[in-house]
């Protein structure tokens, strides 16, 4: 469910397709440590969801759903769109044959002419990272054509206001999970041979690390009580989980395409600030019972434990131990370490 009073789920506020996408991705992680067979009846129904959520009559999911199992909206949103796709096309790339992979490439195929129609900045980002996801998985020709044009799409986003040292982002307002289409181009360029694309999500990841690190080394995302407009102030509050996992989950792709030790670092950072180094020097997470708090607010951390929230912290937590994991004692690259636990 989307939401939670404390820790306990609360119905009023149903569900919705974003998350169960997300919960679908934090299987697929957890797979590496409890193995497929643990994961698998979480995964199928994850599946499941997502393809009730699927209206052929649209050709788009369904994003907001009670408690009763009723849609209440036709269609969803291009987010709940493109994250529905990239958990399918995640769960193509990194589940065994059977049943719950064999689910996932007929909804994909069913669901991806709508990758096409996609026009908003962060979801255009989300669908280039399933086409990556699929071309791995032998789907290339398939997803091509749509791969090449998102990147095509997101380099003109930013190709104008890439070298503005001020302001390299093309929104008047630097709003959430502002680390994503710097993630996406950093991976696509990487996977499509474009450097230029690199060098753009590198220049603007960059830039978004360095403006959300404070004096003492932590974390301080945009808030959402205000956002970030051009030319004013930062807002402080409300710090969101989602936010601090973009910025892990583009370093790591960073880290992968240059071995630079600031992307590692950047990764740490916003780890830490689940932990207790954030600005209200409170654990956001609660690890011994594998949930996260919504946020950070002027009067610290929130005790509801919403889906985005404790999901983005354990997609966090995984990609962290990946990292941690195959780079002690490992003489492989970053890029051969992380990709090999793909």
């Amino acid at each position: 469910m989307q939401h939670a009073q404390g820790a306990l789920a609360d119905p009023d506020h149903g569900y919705c397709t974003d998350d169960v996408a997300r919960a679908l991705l934090v299987d697929l992680l957890h797979q590496h440590e409890l193995g497929w067979a643990a994961v698998e009846p979480s995964a199928a129904r994850n599946v499941r969801f997502l393809d009730e959520a699927f209206d052929g009559s649209t050709g788009r999911f369904h994003n907001l759903r009670r408690s009763d199992g009723a849609w209440l909206d036709e269609p969803g949103s291009e987010d709940a769109d493109a994250r529905a796709l990239l958990a399918l096309a995640e769960t193509i790339e990194a589940a065994p044959a059977g049943a719950v992979r064999a689910a996932a490439v007929t909804l994909l195929r069913r669901a991806f002419p709508s990758a096409s129609r996609v026009g908003s900045l962060r979801p255009r980002a989300t669908v280039l990272l399933a086409c990556d996801s699929l071309s791995r998985a032998g789907m290339d020709g398939e997803v091509r054509d749509i791969y090449e044009r998102v990147a095509d799409d997101l380099q003109r986003s930013f190709e104008g206001c890439a070298m503005d040292d001020a302001w390299p982002w093309p929104e008047a307002v630097v709003t959430y999970e502002n680390e994503l289409p710097a993630r996406a181009l950093i991976v696509g360029g990487h996977a499509l041979g474009r450097m230029r694309l690199v060098d753009i999500g590198l220049r603007v990841l960059d830039w978004l690390i360095d403006a959300q690190t404070t004096e003492d080394g932590q974390f301080r995302s945009v808030g959402n009580a205000g956002w970030w407009p051009r030319g004013g102030a930062m807002a402080m509050f409300d710090q969101q989980a989602i936010s601090a996992t973009s910025m892990l989950l583009a370093a790591e792709s960073a880290y992968q395409a240059t071995g630079s030790a600031r992307y590692r670092d950047a990764m740490e950072m916003a780890y830490g600030w689940f932990l207790g180094r954030n600005d209200a020097h409170a654990w956001v997470a609660e690890p011994r019972a594998g949930a996260g708090g919504d946020g950070i607010g002027p009067a610290g951390v929130s005790l509801n434990q919403g889906a985005e929230s404790t999901l983005m912290w354990l997609i966090a937590l995984e990609h962290v131990r990946i990292l941690r994991q195959r780079s002690v004692g490992s003489a492989e690259s970053p890029r051969e370490a992380l990709a090999a636990t793909r």
